[in-house]
């Protein structure tokens, strides 16, 4: 038998309503219906196979069943719960495993909650609205005014919460949910309106230990179970969601699965063996059971446990070839390729091979796709970063593409988006020339001149979009037109485009130029680098067109630290290939310019130093 069905135990606490029986089928002679108990082996409500054997039995003569990944619990880690709240649940609290089993003798919880039904208005308590003292705490329990203090948060079918063990909490009136947790059956109860329990009396509160354990302060939101539901230590739990198709999965010896249908119904095929499913319902399939498949139209959560991997982050650089790379903690990149594509085609074709190319990375790296906790991509031209979408980039001719949704269709993680220069920025200073620095400027010396500015540690982007367009500040009024339309803009003069505008106007003026030896004759063919060359061997047009370029440079790099007063200035881009030399002359030039340099001393100019790879680093920084 590989797929196991579990009849669940019930509860019948004074908050419950009768929903789990009408609506989830749950067959139970109690009244109030408040729980299920569907995956359990818990002694306070263990789960049944259909033979009347509890699922205790079954894990302790099958060994192995649980998966290697369990081998590190002394006991099994998961208990998963259906909760019918007519009324308030109480306002309580979960200890650490550390509290609770030097008190209670069993392990803390940590949960998450699924929310199934919620009612028009439904709300739960969900931490506090402010950090409070533990005598705050105490006084407001006793005046009956912790209310006040609680962030009550509205629900809604389909909202997913996770709640740390030490997180103060309640499930309101109206609300159904499924509920992932620690195989444990702790709670303090805080504050329960004054209710009465079945023996006549006040039902007991737990202030004192509560005090100990509770997390005074707002709950952080948690972002880093993408692309799961949830996921901890204990557990890792995915939504399942068919209409009228199948579904594929597998189960390795690494896990279980436990898949607990929240609506719809339809048929599980292991090997030879079918079984049929509804709402309400509880499957286990345990670790080895190998390849399945699911067709019908259905809604389900499927928990196992997952050993934590470091979490990897997955860096697109657009560019005339476009660099994907797969980037660890350390920031080093551990898988890459490069996708050579015309940019000539649809959109959604160019970003459709985005997405199946770096699928295809990660499977021939062996990189598990949930390993990857985002996509991190850099564009150039002005990004909606909020939105995702490509407002304009004329490098791509591209106008209001919507390129987090589409590549989402191709890979289901959290998207984020920025200018392809932000992006570089962003590698340099945590991987390269800036690392350690909270204030940068990154100047990308290239076909045009971009611009990344990092502020007190964090990616300035400005108050509405296409903020940081640097290369697009005037340093000659009446000058060279530029591509955006204005005159005279930073990056006709200090872009290898203007550098090569200039050096073919010296040769006009200089018929015996060297340029025209290193050329070939051929005024099409110079490019940035001949121009250096030509300089550097005292080639009077090649000295007098560099001359004229670091000048503009010069000015533009001095306004940059003028505004900004970064610790360091950034230079990336095929310019500075040059490296050090274009460094030390710039600095020396810069020196001069740079408001009260005889009190404080202006930022260093230095050349990036990744290279191709600031692009991926920076983008998958964003995630």
């Amino acid at each position: 038998m590989k797929t196991i069905q579990l009849t669940p135990s019930c509860k019948d606490y004074l908050w419950g309503g009768e929903k789990l029986r009408t609506e989830y089928g749950i067959q139970s002679e109690l009244h109030p219906l408040s729980e299920a108990w569907m995956l359990s082996c818990h002694p306070d409500g263990p789960s049944y196979l259909p033979d009347g054997s509890t699922f205790q039995q079954y894990i302790n003569t099958h060994p192995g069943c649980l998966g290697t990944h369990c081998e590190k619990f002394s006991e099994f880690p998961v208990l998963a719960k259906l909760i019918d709240a007519k009324k308030d649940l109480s306002i309580q609290v979960h200890p650490s495993n550390e509290y609770a089993l030097e008190h209670e003798h069993q392990y803390g919880k940590t949960e998450m909650w699924y929310v199934l039904e919620a009612e028009p208005g439904a709300s739960l308590y969900y931490g506090f609205t402010h950090e409070i003292s533990k005598e705050e705490f105490e006084r407001r329990i006793q005046d009956n005014t912790l209310t006040d203090a609680l962030n009550a948060v509205p629900v809604h079918k389909g909202d997913c919460f996770f709640i740390p063990s030490g997180t103060l909490h309640a499930i309101r009136k109206g609300i159904v949910v499924a509920e992932i947790q620690q195989n444990s059956n702790v709670t303090y109860r805080v504050y329960d309106y004054g209710r009465i329990g079945k023996d006549g009396k006040p039902r007991e509160l737990h202030v004192e230990k509560a005090l100990e354990v509770t997390r005074r302060e707002p709950v952080r939101p948690r972002e880093d179970c993408a692309p799961h539901v949830a996921a901890c230590d204990y557990f890792v739990v995915d939504k399942l969601s068919a209409k009228n198709e199948k579904l594929t999965g597998f189960v390795g010896e690494e896990s279980f699965k436990s898949i607990l249908v929240m609506e719809g119904e339809g048929e599980i095929v292991n090997g030879d063996e079918k079984m049929s499913f509804k709402k309400g319902d509880s499957l286990f399939l345990p670790a080895g059971s190998g390849a399945y498949e699911i067709s019908g139209t259905f809604e389900a959560l499927a928990t196992s446990e997952g050993a934590k991997k470091d979490p990897l982050r997955i860096g697109i650089d657009m560019g005339t070839s476009i660099k994907i790379g797969v980037v660890n903690e350390k920031n080093e990149i551990i898988a890459r390729t490069v996708l050579e594509t015309r940019l000539d085609i649809a959109p959604e074709e160019l970003i459709a091979n985005m997405g199946k190319v770096t699928r295809k990375l990660l499977e021939n790296s062996n990189i598990p796709l949930d390993q990857c906790v985002g996509v991190g991509i850099g564009s150039p031209g002005t990004i909606d970063d909020k939105e995702g979408v490509v407002i304009y980039s004329n490098n791509y001719a591209w106008e209001n593409v919507p390129l987090r949704a589409e590549l989402k269709k191709y890979l289901p993680l959290p998207i984020y988006i920025n200018n392809d220069a932000n992006c570089a920025m962003l590698g340099e200073a945590a991987a390269g020339a800036a690392a350690g620095r909270k204030n940068v400027v990154f100047l990308t010396l290239g076909t045009g001149v971009g611009g990344g500015f990092l502020i007190d540690g964090k990616l300035f982007n400005g108050g509405l979009l296409g903020g940081t367009e640097f290369g697009h500040t005037v340093v000659q009024v009446g000058g060279v037109r530029c591509t955006c339309g204005r005159e005279g803009c930073l990056e006709s003069y200090a872009s290898a485009t203007g550098l090569i505008r200039m050096a073919r106007e010296q040769m006009d003026k200089h018929p015996d130029s060297l340029l025209w030896k290193l050329c070939d004759g051929d005024k099409s063919k110079v490019n940035a680098e001949l121009a250096f060359k030509a300089s550097d061997e005292k080639d009077e047009a090649g000295m007098l067109a560099v001359q004229e370029y670091m000048k503009y440079l010069a000015a533009g790099v001095a306004n940059a630290i003028n505004m900004f007063r970064p610790e360091v200035v950034v230079l990336g881009g095929g310019i500075s290939n040059r490296g050090e030399k274009l460094a030390a002359e710039l600095n020396e030039m810069v020196k001069g310019e740079c408001f009260g340099h005889t009190f404080v001393k202006p930022a260093e100019v230095v050349i990036a130093s990744l290279k191709n790879d600031a692009g991926i680093i920076g983008a998958a920084e964003l995630c």
